[in-house]
């Protein structure tokens, strides 16, 4: 009985990590700092409607402030042009309300997977159960290896062999959060004069190199100490 509790403890630490590290690499994500280091690329695509790099670090931060705040979508619906004309229109708010739901539902899950750590640490250590706890950071970790690594075969492949390599995953992606084809837009659209394709890649990308950084340190750091 002691083995099998020993091994449930274990797994569920496990299966918490990956949580806990992806939920890490999208906060780092949804701040300024990755905004100003993606437009800075070199290799950015250019706005063909005239969107200048000062214009997408004006415009890009309010939509990244509309995820994480608790304003309603006016927050981004009183937003307009010089002209006048609105920054964006139904079909794009209308997105973003449910990006907003899955992006919050998403840093829920990441809170919770933190405090469950947490709270499974402490308990672990007070029980004499340490070694379970330790030995499910490893293997989470492994399992981030792993998740991180085909994410980041995905991305580099999409990008430097076959776009649709991405591009199917990324429609895949979009499948198990939005309904239908709400998430398409056209290229002259804010949404995708803002965020095109290749900010999606090294937005994934970066998660994964965020998480995998995380997670090699748990499963060859704790080793060592263990």
């Amino acid at each position: 009985m002691t083995n099998i509790k020993f091994q449930l403890l274990s797994w569920l630490v496990a299966l918490l990590v990956p949580l806990a590290l992806i939920g890490l690499g999208l906060r780092v994500l949804l701040t300024p700092l990755f905004l100003q280091m993606e437009y800075h690329m070199p290799y950015f695509p250019p706005d063909e409607y005239g969107f200048t790099k000062e214009d997408r670090l004006k415009w890009a931060p309010y939509a990244l402030d509309y995820l994480v705040n608790s304003a309603d979508i006016s927050y981004l619906g009183d937003l307009k042009f010089d002209d006048g004309s609105p920054l964006y229109n139904e079909r794009e708010l209308s997105h973003m309300e449910d990006v907003k739901r899955v992006t919050q539902g998403a840093l829920n899950a990441w809170y919770i997977s933190l405090a469950s750590l947490v709270m499974l640490g402490v308990w672990s250590w007070r029980e004499g159960w340490m070694q379970a706890y330790r030995q499910g950071l490893r293997r989470g970790g492994w399992l981030m290896v792993g998740l991180a690594g085909a994410i980041g075969l995905i991305v580099v492949v999409g990008i430097a062999i076959n776009p649709n390599v991405f591009w199917n995953f990324f429609a895949g992606f979009h499948a198990l959060f939005f309904e239908g084809d709400s998430w398409l837009f056209l290229y002259s659209d804010t949404l995708i004069r803002l965020f095109p394709l290749r900010f999606w890649q090294d937005a994934f990308l970066w998660t994964a190199v965020i998480a995998l950084a995380g997670a090699l340190a748990l499963a060859l750091g704790l080793k060592r100490v263990a």
